[in-house]
Protein backbone atom coordinates (compact mmCIF):
# COMPACT_ATOMS: atom_id res chain seq x y z
CA UNK A 1 0.00 0.00 0.00
CA UNK A 2 1.67 3.21 -1.12
CA UNK A 3 0.75 6.57 0.31
CA UNK A 4 -0.96 8.00 -2.81
CA UNK A 5 -1.04 11.45 -1.23
CA UNK A 6 -1.76 10.28 2.29
CA UNK A 7 1.45 11.65 3.80
CA UNK A 8 0.49 15.19 2.81
CA UNK A 9 -3.21 14.68 3.62
CA UNK A 10 -2.93 12.92 6.99
CA UNK A 11 -3.54 15.91 9.24
CA UNK A 12 -6.47 17.13 7.13
CA UNK A 13 -7.92 13.61 7.29
CA UNK A 14 -7.64 13.48 11.07
CA UNK A 15 -9.34 16.87 11.37
CA UNK A 16 -12.05 15.88 8.90
CA UNK A 17 -13.00 12.68 10.75
CA UNK A 18 -12.99 14.23 14.21
CA UNK A 19 -14.20 11.91 16.95
CA UNK A 20 -17.45 10.75 15.34
CA UNK A 21 -16.31 10.04 11.79
CA UNK A 22 -17.52 11.30 8.44
CA UNK A 23 -21.06 10.83 7.13
CA UNK A 24 -20.44 7.49 5.45
CA UNK A 25 -18.87 5.92 8.48
CA UNK A 26 -21.15 7.38 11.13
CA UNK A 27 -24.50 7.00 9.37
CA UNK A 28 -23.99 4.18 6.87
CA UNK A 29 -21.16 1.76 7.62
CA UNK A 30 -20.28 1.72 11.33
CA UNK A 31 -23.36 -0.12 12.58
CA UNK A 32 -23.40 -2.93 10.01
CA UNK A 33 -19.61 -3.26 10.08
CA UNK A 34 -19.69 -3.79 13.84
CA UNK A 35 -22.62 -6.18 13.53
CA UNK A 36 -20.87 -8.26 10.86
CA UNK A 37 -17.57 -8.20 12.76
CA UNK A 38 -19.00 -9.95 15.80
CA UNK A 39 -16.62 -10.48 18.71
CA UNK A 40 -13.62 -12.46 17.46
CA UNK A 41 -10.67 -13.14 19.73
CA UNK A 42 -8.09 -11.48 17.48
CA UNK A 43 -8.70 -8.90 14.76
CA UNK A 44 -6.50 -7.07 12.26
CA UNK A 45 -7.55 -3.79 10.64
CA UNK A 46 -5.63 -3.34 7.37
CA UNK A 47 -5.45 0.33 6.41
CA UNK A 48 -6.54 1.38 9.89
CA UNK A 49 -5.76 5.07 9.45
CA UNK A 50 -5.94 6.88 12.77
CA UNK A 51 -7.38 3.75 14.41
CA UNK A 52 -11.05 4.67 14.73
CA UNK A 53 -12.51 1.25 13.88
CA UNK A 54 -9.83 -0.48 15.96
CA UNK A 55 -11.01 1.52 18.96
CA UNK A 56 -14.62 0.60 18.21
CA UNK A 57 -13.73 -3.09 18.13
CA UNK A 58 -11.66 -2.72 21.30
CA UNK A 59 -14.68 -1.22 23.07
CA UNK A 60 -16.47 -4.53 22.33
CA UNK A 61 -13.65 -6.51 23.96
CA UNK A 62 -11.85 -7.49 20.75
CA UNK A 63 -8.04 -7.52 20.82
CA UNK A 64 -7.28 -5.55 17.65
CA UNK A 65 -4.08 -4.73 15.76
CA UNK A 66 -3.98 -1.92 13.20
CA UNK A 67 -1.64 -1.50 10.25
CA UNK A 68 -1.28 1.47 7.91
CA UNK A 69 1.57 2.75 5.69
CA UNK A 70 1.10 6.42 6.67
CA UNK A 71 3.29 7.26 9.65
CA UNK A 72 1.29 10.29 10.80
CA UNK A 73 -1.91 8.25 10.95
CA UNK A 74 -0.23 5.44 12.88
CA UNK A 75 1.23 7.98 15.32
CA UNK A 76 -2.22 9.45 15.87
CA UNK A 77 -3.67 5.97 16.43
CA UNK A 78 -1.00 5.26 19.03
CA UNK A 79 -1.63 8.61 20.72
CA UNK A 80 -5.35 7.91 21.04
CA UNK A 81 -4.97 4.25 21.98
CA UNK A 82 -1.53 3.65 23.51
CA UNK A 83 -2.43 0.20 24.83
CA UNK A 84 -3.09 -1.38 21.43
CA UNK A 85 -0.71 -2.40 18.65
CA UNK A 86 -0.45 -0.07 15.65
CA UNK A 87 2.18 -0.94 13.06
CA UNK A 88 3.44 1.12 10.13
CA UNK A 89 3.21 -1.36 7.26
CA UNK A 90 1.65 -1.84 3.84
CA UNK A 91 -1.11 -4.30 3.02
CA UNK A 92 0.98 -5.96 0.33
CA UNK A 93 3.47 -7.40 2.87
CA UNK A 94 1.82 -7.81 6.26
CA UNK A 95 4.38 -8.42 9.05
CA UNK A 96 2.52 -11.34 10.62
CA UNK A 97 2.68 -15.11 10.55
CA UNK A 98 0.06 -17.18 8.78
CA UNK A 99 -3.36 -17.70 10.38
CA UNK A 100 -2.82 -15.19 13.20
CA UNK A 101 -6.22 -13.48 13.16
CA UNK A 102 -9.83 -14.61 13.46
CA UNK A 103 -11.04 -11.44 11.71
CA UNK A 104 -9.32 -9.28 9.11
CA UNK A 105 -10.96 -5.94 8.30
CA UNK A 106 -10.57 -3.74 5.24
CA UNK A 107 -12.67 -0.65 5.97
CA UNK A 108 -12.61 1.57 2.86
CA UNK A 109 -8.96 0.70 2.26
CA UNK A 110 -8.94 -1.35 -0.97
CA UNK A 111 -9.40 1.76 -3.09
CA UNK A 112 -6.11 3.15 -1.71
CA UNK A 113 -3.98 0.10 -2.51
CA UNK A 114 -1.97 -0.06 -5.75
CA UNK A 115 -1.22 -3.79 -5.73
CA UNK A 116 -4.56 -5.01 -4.48
CA UNK A 117 -4.07 -8.64 -5.64
CA UNK A 118 -1.04 -8.91 -3.33
CA UNK A 119 -2.95 -7.22 -0.51
CA UNK A 120 -5.92 -9.59 -0.70
CA UNK A 121 -3.56 -12.56 -0.82
CA UNK A 122 -1.83 -11.25 2.32
CA UNK A 123 -5.11 -10.66 4.15
CA UNK A 124 -6.09 -14.23 3.36
CA UNK A 125 -2.70 -15.59 4.46
CA UNK A 126 -2.85 -14.05 7.95
CA UNK A 127 -6.51 -15.09 8.42
CA UNK A 128 -7.06 -18.27 10.42
CA UNK A 129 -9.06 -21.09 8.80
CA UNK A 130 -12.69 -20.48 9.63
CA UNK A 131 -12.02 -16.77 10.11
CA UNK A 132 -13.78 -13.89 8.37
CA UNK A 133 -12.52 -11.19 6.02
CA UNK A 134 -14.79 -8.16 6.43
CA UNK A 135 -14.71 -5.57 3.65
CA UNK A 136 -16.30 -2.19 3.16
CA UNK A 137 -15.49 -0.57 -0.18
CA UNK A 138 -16.67 2.19 -2.45
CA UNK A 139 -19.05 0.90 -5.10
CA UNK A 140 -17.48 0.63 -8.52
CA UNK A 141 -20.11 2.84 -10.13
CA UNK A 142 -19.29 5.44 -7.47
CA UNK A 143 -15.57 5.48 -8.24
CA UNK A 144 -16.32 5.42 -11.99
CA UNK A 145 -17.82 8.91 -11.58
CA UNK A 146 -15.78 10.17 -8.62
CA UNK A 147 -14.00 12.82 -10.66
CA UNK A 148 -17.38 14.44 -11.46
CA UNK A 149 -19.70 13.63 -8.56
CA UNK A 150 -23.42 14.39 -8.79
CA UNK A 151 -24.35 16.50 -11.81
CA UNK A 152 -26.67 19.48 -11.27
CA UNK A 153 -29.22 20.83 -13.74
CA UNK A 154 -29.56 24.45 -14.89
CA UNK A 155 -31.47 25.31 -11.70
CA UNK A 156 -28.78 23.86 -9.47
CA UNK A 157 -30.78 20.77 -8.53
CA UNK A 158 -29.02 17.43 -8.24
CA UNK A 159 -29.77 15.66 -11.50
CA UNK A 160 -27.87 12.36 -11.66
CA UNK A 161 -24.63 10.57 -10.90
CA UNK A 162 -22.59 9.83 -14.04
CA UNK A 163 -20.91 6.49 -14.69
CA UNK A 164 -18.48 6.04 -17.57
CA UNK A 165 -15.70 3.62 -18.50
CA UNK A 166 -16.86 1.36 -15.68
CA UNK A 167 -14.84 -1.69 -16.76
CA UNK A 168 -11.56 0.24 -17.07
CA UNK A 169 -9.54 0.09 -13.84
CA UNK A 170 -7.73 3.36 -13.26
CA UNK A 171 -6.43 5.75 -10.61
CA UNK A 172 -8.65 8.76 -9.85
CA UNK A 173 -7.53 11.91 -8.03
CA UNK A 174 -10.09 13.04 -5.41
CA UNK A 175 -9.92 16.08 -3.16
CA UNK A 176 -12.05 17.48 -0.34
CA UNK A 177 -11.48 19.42 2.92
CA UNK A 178 -7.75 19.77 2.34
CA UNK A 179 -7.36 16.09 1.47
CA UNK A 180 -5.95 15.18 -1.95
CA UNK A 181 -5.38 11.49 -2.62
CA UNK A 182 -5.42 8.86 -5.34
CA UNK A 183 -8.26 6.33 -5.20
CA UNK A 184 -8.44 3.40 -7.58
CA UNK A 185 -11.53 2.74 -9.62
CA UNK A 186 -12.07 -0.97 -10.24
CA UNK A 187 -15.26 -2.77 -11.26
CA UNK A 188 -16.84 -5.06 -8.70
CA UNK A 189 -15.93 -8.10 -10.81
CA UNK A 190 -12.24 -7.25 -10.40
CA UNK A 191 -12.46 -7.59 -6.61
CA UNK A 192 -14.76 -10.60 -6.69
CA UNK A 193 -12.33 -12.57 -8.86
CA UNK A 194 -9.48 -11.83 -6.45
CA UNK A 195 -11.39 -13.01 -3.38
CA UNK A 196 -12.60 -16.14 -5.17
CA UNK A 197 -9.09 -16.93 -6.40
CA UNK A 198 -7.99 -17.05 -2.76
CA UNK A 199 -10.57 -19.77 -2.11
CA UNK A 200 -12.71 -17.53 0.11
CA UNK A 201 -16.44 -18.15 0.48
CA UNK A 202 -18.84 -15.21 0.28
CA UNK A 203 -21.23 -15.23 3.26
CA UNK A 204 -22.85 -11.81 3.14
CA UNK A 205 -23.14 -8.91 0.72
CA UNK A 206 -24.96 -5.61 1.06
CA UNK A 207 -25.15 -2.02 -0.16
CA UNK A 208 -26.17 -0.41 3.14
CA UNK A 209 -28.57 2.52 3.28
CA UNK A 210 -28.11 5.47 5.66
CA UNK A 211 -29.55 5.10 9.14
CA UNK A 212 -32.87 6.72 10.07
CA UNK A 213 -31.14 9.52 12.02
CA UNK A 214 -28.89 10.57 9.12
CA UNK A 215 -29.13 14.19 7.88
CA UNK A 216 -31.73 14.06 5.12
CA UNK A 217 -29.96 15.84 2.26
CA UNK A 218 -26.91 13.57 2.29
CA UNK A 219 -29.00 10.52 3.07
CA UNK A 220 -31.11 11.13 -0.04
CA UNK A 221 -27.98 11.10 -2.21
CA UNK A 222 -26.77 7.85 -0.68
CA UNK A 223 -30.16 6.29 -1.38
CA UNK A 224 -30.14 7.49 -4.99
CA UNK A 225 -26.67 6.09 -5.69
CA UNK A 226 -25.38 3.91 -2.83
CA UNK A 227 -21.77 4.85 -2.20
CA UNK A 228 -20.67 1.64 -0.50
CA UNK A 229 -20.79 -2.12 -0.62
CA UNK A 230 -19.99 -4.57 2.16
CA UNK A 231 -18.79 -8.16 1.95
CA UNK A 232 -17.98 -10.84 4.49
CA UNK A 233 -15.86 -13.68 3.23
CA UNK A 234 -15.03 -16.88 5.14
CA UNK A 235 -11.74 -18.75 4.90
CA UNK A 236 -12.49 -22.47 4.63
CA UNK A 237 -11.30 -24.73 7.40
CA UNK A 238 -9.99 -27.16 4.79
CA UNK A 239 -9.25 -27.15 1.08
CA UNK A 240 -12.12 -29.56 0.51
CA UNK A 241 -14.75 -26.92 1.32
Amino acid sequence: MTNNGWDASAQAWIASLGDEGDFGRRYVLDAPMLDWAGTPARALDVGCGEGRFCRMLKARGVVTTGVDPTRALIEEARRRDPDSAYIEAGAEALPFAESMFDLVVSYLALIDIDDVPAAIAEMTRVLAPGGALLVANLNGFNTAGADRGFVRDALGRVSHYPVDHYLTARPVRVAWKGISIINHHRPLSFYMRLFLEQGLLLERFDEPAPSADAPQAKADRHRRAPYFCMMRWRKPTSQAQ
